[in-house]
C-alpha cells in the first residue's frame, strides 16, 4: 500500500501489531512503521496505541516498559525525563525548506489560480523594501473568528493586542476591506493601518501564498496568525522530508486566537518548545497519540503520549 502511495488506516496498522509476529524477526519491520508514522505526521488512535504498548512489552526477554504521560512544557517527558526533539527547525532546516516553498509552491503553477504575476510581484517588492516583520496576519481569517459584532472590530482589538508587544506587523487583507461597509468600519481599518503594514489584494485572490511568503521571507523568527490548516501548499512540496519540514515549521510559527471574547479576552494557543511527532531514541521511543472521544482541530496536537523505555 506505502509502495503504491496508500496510507493505510489506522486497523491495518493494528493488525500488523496485534498479529503473532515472532519478535525477533518483526521488530525492524515494526520500527518501520513507527517511521512511516512519523515521517507522515500521522498519529495513532487509542486503539492503536495499546496494540503498540503491547506488542513492545511482550517482546521476548521483556525489554520494554511502556507508560502514558504528557510532556512538561520544557519539552521533557515526566515519565523519563529525556528531552523531546525540538519544534525549531536548523538554519540549514529552515533555508531548505524557504528555497522548497518559494520554488513550489508561490512560484509554482498553480499559484496563478490564486493571484497574478503582477499582484505577485508588487507583494514581493512590498516585502523587500521593509524590515522583517515579526507576526503576518491572516486578516479576513482572524476577523472572522467570531460570528458576533464587526469584522474589523475584532481585527483591530486582536492588531492593537499584538502592537502593544512592540513587534513588527504585516496585516494581509482584500481590497473590499477598505471600502467602508457595517461590517468593515473605515475609521478602524484606518487605525488598524497605523499600527501594522498592510497590504490588500484583489477580491479573487487567496492570501495563503502572500503569507507563506511574507513570513519565510522575514526568517525563522516570523510567525504568522491564522487557522488555516494550509493542507493545500503541503501538498505541493516535492517529497515527504519537505512536507514533514513544512508541518515541524507550521506547528512551531502558527499563531490560533484560542479564545476571543470582544473588549476583554484574547488569548493563544500556546506554541509548543518540542515537536509532536513519533520520536526514538536508542533505548527509547515517545508516541504522542489521539485519544478516544476527544475531538481536536488538524492545527492542534495530540496531549496524551505514550513512552516506551527499554529496561536496564
Amino acid at each position: 500500500m506505502v509502495e503504491k502511495g496508500l496510507t493505510p488506516n489506522q486497523e491495518t496498522w493494528q493488525a500488523f501489531f496485534d498479529s503473532d509476529l515472532s519478535a525477533h524477526d518483526s521488530e525492524s519491520k515494526l520500527s518501520s512503521l513507527l517511521l512511516y508514522m512519523r515521517n507522515n505526521q500521522i498519529y495513532p488512535g487509542e486503539a492503536l496505541v495499546k496494540s503498540i504498548k503491547a506488542w513492545f512489552e511482550s517482546v521476548p526477554g521483556n525489554k520494554w516498559n511502556g507508560s502514558w504521560t504528557t510532556p512538561e512544557n520544557s519539552g521533557h517527558c515526566r515519565n523519563c525525563c529525556s528531552s523531546l526533539e525540538s519544534i525549531q527547525l536548523t538554519e540549514e532546516e529552515y533555508n531548505q525548506l524557504k528555497e522548497k516553498v518559494m520554488n513550489d509552491v508561490i512560484q509554482g503553477k498553480d499559484v496563478f489560480k490564486k493571484t497574478t504575476p503582477q499582484e505577485l510581484e508588487s507583494f514581493k517588492s512590498f516585502v523587500k523594501k521593509r524590515p522583517p516583520f515579526d507576526v503576518v496576519i491572516d486578516g479576513l481569517n482572524v476577523a472572522n473568528t467570531t460570528s458576533k459584532g464587526n469584522q474589523s472590530e475584532t481585527l483591530l482589538e486582536v492588531v492593537s493586542h499584538l502592537a502593544q508587544q512592540n513587534l513588527r506587523l504585516l496585516v494581509l487583507g482584500r481590497k473590499h476591506m477598505l471600502r467602508g461597509s457595517r461590517s468593515w468600519d473605515r475609521k478602524n481599518m484606518s487605525v488598524i493601518q497605523q499600527k501594522a503594514d498592510c497590504f490588500f489584494t484583489d477580491n479573487i485572490s487567496e492570501d495563503d501564498p502572500f503569507l507563506l511568503y511574507a513570513t519565510l521571507h522575514s526568517g525563522n523568527h516570523c510567525k504568522f496568525l491564522s487557522r488555516d490548516l494550509m493542507r493545500d501548499h503541503k501538498a505541493c512540496l516535492p517529497d515527504s522530508s519537505t512536507r514533514r519540514l513544512f508541518f515541524k515549521w507550521q506547528r512551531g510559527h502558527q499563531l490560533v486566537l484560542s479564545s476571543y471574547t470582544a473588549g476583554r479576552r484574547i488569548r493563544f494557543e500556546t506554541v509548543p518548545k518540542y515537536d509532536t511527532i513519533i520520536q526514538t531514541e536508542e533505548n527509547s521511543w515517545h508516541i504522542p497519540y489521539d485519544e478516544d472521544g476527544v475531538e481536536r482541530y488538524s492545527y492542534e496536537v495530540p496531549r496524551k503520549w505514550l513512552c516506551l523505555e527499554m529496561k536496564r
